[in-house]
């Protein structure tokens, strides 16, 4: 009964502190950039995500472009620009944030990186925000509830209107990227 009472006041707490500007928060939330998120997420005792992330096409998603194979399809979509500027590329091969949301730590050349699905990260890239899951959520830390809600975010770029699209199977794909957190 008395940890109960007393979660429940640490909860209301909680929301009278954090929620009100939590808002104004995320709206204001910087990409950051991989190189910062790694800072924490390389331990092998954690799970060791950066070593996921960097071995993964997404990684090397941005510098695919200036590849002759990605001239070739951008010429032959009637682009523009060279897929490596053009924004209909862009949009799924790197984070194309307004630039005033670029902390001058964030590198667009590192391609899909962490804040690409996890959100914008410089109000919850501190340690103290990070070791509480809610408390980095409210901070704009966004975690996929299930399975069917990381589907669907994959598929906004896995999809028919990519010219290399051949079939996205979810489950297999997400078997190369995952990278849980390990429990310590």
């Amino acid at each position: 009964m008395k940890y109960t009472l007393s979660l429940l006041v640490l909860v209301a707490l909680t929301v009278f502190l954090v929620l009100p500007g939590a808002a104004e928060e995320k709206a204001s939330n910087k990409f950051i950039g991989v190189k910062k998120c790694s800072m924490c997420h390389k331990s092998d005792a954690k799970g060791n995500q950066f070593k996921v992330w960097s071995e993964s096409k997404h990684s090397k998603a941005y510098t695919v472009l200036s590849s002759d194979a990605a001239l070739k399809i951008a010429k032959g979509k009637g682009l523009k620009k060279p897929a490596i500027e053009s924004p209909e590329c862009l949009s799924c091969h790197t984070i194309t944030a307004d630039v005033k949301l670029l902390d001058k730590t964030f590198d667009v050349k590192d391609g899909v990186q962490c804040e690409s699905c996890h959100g914008a990260g410089s109000a919850y890239q501190s340690m103290s925000v990070m070791k509480e899951k809610a408390k980095a959520i409210v901070a704009g830390l966004i975690e996929f509830k299930d399975e069917a809600a990381k589907e669907k975010y994959c598929k906004t770029c896995h999809n028919e209107k990519s010219p290399t699209f051949k079939e996205f199977k979810f489950k297999e794909m997400w078997g190369k990227v995952k990278h849980p957190i390990k429990k310590s």
